[in-house]
């Protein structure tokens, strides 16, 4: 989902039953933090996968993501075997690595364990994993964020002047939300 301006969303999983999820949010660039939102909906069919990794963004392996990503980056499903190895090298550029443990642990040198969220020391170092169990993880590398931001309550900009537009882009949709009686509360925060 690209936010642009701003959308009001649920973050519901679709299906009841028990599911696990990361959310991944990329600061946009100035041409497009105050574009039109846009969703694309994909089935782990639909991802391309090279060895034990599926390409969620960018590409890896000669495996290309069908989403065109807002900047320079790779963002990783990886699945492991306990006692597989795996190797990551990001691309020229990528000085900016993360890791999210879903399940299992893995060495990377240092044991990462379900749960655990590590950014890596900036470089473009590859890094080798090794299944202690069955594990899986989504691993990401970036080119840096070239542009200063700006945190607001709702939304990250690149100027105060994006960030109040966005944000009352938002409000101005959560107006209509509780007007149309599908949405219930304040109309303030």
């Amino acid at each position: 989902m690209r936010a642009g301006k701003g959308i009001w969303h649920s973050a519901g999983a679709g299906e009841p039953g028990r599911t696990r999820g990361f959310q991944l949010w990329i600061a946009l660039p100035p041409h497009l933090e105050l574009g039109d939102s846009q969703s694309v909906y994909q089935s782990a069919s639909d991802l391309s996968q090279a060895g034990p990794a599926r390409v969620l963004l960018g590409e890896y392996g000669g495996a290309k993501s069908s989403i065109t990503a807002p900047s320079p980056i790779n963002y990783l499903a990886v699945a492991l075997r306990a006692g597989e190895r795996w190797r990551y090298q990001p691309p020229e550029a990528h000085l900016v690595l993360w890791l999210a443990m879903g399940k299992g642990r893995v060495n990377a040198p240092d044991i990462l364990e379900h749960g655990e969220i590590v950014v890596f020391e900036p470089g473009e170092a590859a890094v080798e994993f090794v299944a202690q169990d069955d594990a899986e993880f989504v691993i990401g590398s970036a080119v840096p964020h070239p542009h200063e931001l700006v945190l607001g309550y709702y939304s990250v900009h690149t100027s105060p002047r994006a960030l109040e537009f966005g944000e009352a882009h938002i409000q101005h949709i959560r107006r209509g939300l509780v007007e149309q009686g599908r949405l219930r509360g304040e109309l303030s925060r």
